[in-house]
């Protein structure tokens, strides 16, 4: 009887404990499968304004004062400003081989940090082989903030990767307050990693302003950082 009792008296015990296990196990495996799934709340600068390009707020407080006195304006709306950068570059080798374009407008996506559009040609050619709306170039247009921090990495970190640099010529102002410069090398820019490209590239770049004369848009290049050459500086303020 005592063996019994001691016997009925273990099984209930047993199944209560492993009962318990059972529930405890599956609790503490649903608390840890809410912990791995939990939402993270946003970062605690998300609900404040994004900050100004720096090349912009320095044209506001100190460029376009400066300019005002040196060009005898009264008014901050006649002070030229930057309206657009715009990058071309033409691949030759698209007409026969039309995957190398693909190359050239993942790099400018990757310079400008916006997709580039295709260029078609306007024309057929015979002589080199074009037909009319086939793709053999790539273009991108940069305003607002994208164009002023285009602006400033130009100047800060890619003009003193050039070569053998000794200053921009002043020569390629268009008579209208644009200014148009080519480079020989993507290879310039920090964002290009020499071990991925393919073939080494150049492209222009074109900077339009609101100036009507090259001499005020000359001023307003030179005061946001642009590294004319010095000897040619009285040429292109008497242009």
């Amino acid at each position: 009887m005592a063996t019994k009792e001691k016997m009925g008296g273990g099984t209930p015990k047993a199944a209560k404990t492993d009962t318990g296990g059972k529930a405890a196990g599956a609790k503490k495996g649903k608390g840890a499968k809410q912990t791995g799934t939990k939402q993270r709340g946003p970062h605690a600068g998300a609900a404040l304004p994004v900050p100004p390009p720096r090349l912009k707020l320095r044209y506001r407080e100190s460029v376009r004062p400066k300019l005002m006195r040196e060009l005898g304006l009264t008014n901050a709306h006649q002070v030229p400003t930057l309206e657009k950068i715009v990058l071309n570059v033409g691949v030759g080798e698209a007409i026969k081989q039309p995957k190398a374009l693909d190359s050239v407008v993942d790099e400018l996506a990757t310079i400008t940090g916006q997709l580039p559009v295709r260029r078609k040609a306007k024309k057929s050619i015979a002589n080199f082989g074009l037909r009319q709306g086939q793709e053999i170039g790539a273009a991108v247009t940069l305003r607002g903030a994208r164009m002023w921090e285009f602006l400033d990495r130009f100047i800060s970190v890619a003009i003193p990767r050039i070569r053998d640099f000794r200053g921009l010529g002043t020569r390629s102002f268009d008579g209208r307050g644009n200014y148009s410069l080519g480079i020989k090398e993507q290879m310039i820019f920090p964002e290009i990693n020499y071990d991925e490209i393919e073939s080494i590239h150049g492209m222009d770049i074109t900077f339009v302003t609101s100036a009507t004369r090259d001499d005020q848009a000359f001023a307003l290049l030179k005061e946001l950082g642009m590294p004319f050459k010095t000897d040619e500086k009285g040429r292109a303020a008497r242009g």
